[in-house]
């Protein structure tokens, strides 16, 4: 009967084992689920952002006169629509 002690010690461990991993299991199955509320969150926050700074440049090159989105330089005496001869 010297064995009995032994495989009460052996089951007793097994069973704190078995315990122990259920808790840390249901742990990480909730700090999963936090983290990917979390990376959703962040994931829409910088979708928005993304789309908040296409809008602005949208916007910012529909300010722009045609000849600067066609790339002709701007010349002050052209937008008054006067010609001026520098020809001497």
């Amino acid at each position: 009967m010297p064995y009995l002690p032994i495989l009460a010690l052996i089951v007793l461990g097994v069973v704190v084992l078995v315990l122990t991993s259920v808790r840390v299991v249901r742990s990480l199955r909730r700090f999963r689920v936090a983290s990917t509320l979390v990376g959703d969150r962040v994931g829409d926050g910088v979708g928005l952002l993304r789309a908040r700074y296409a809008a602005l440049g949208v916007a910012l090159a529909r300010r722009r006169p045609d000849q600067a989105r066609e790339g002709e330089p701007r010349v002050p005496s052209v937008d008054r629509g006067r010609q001026e001869d520098n020809r001497a």
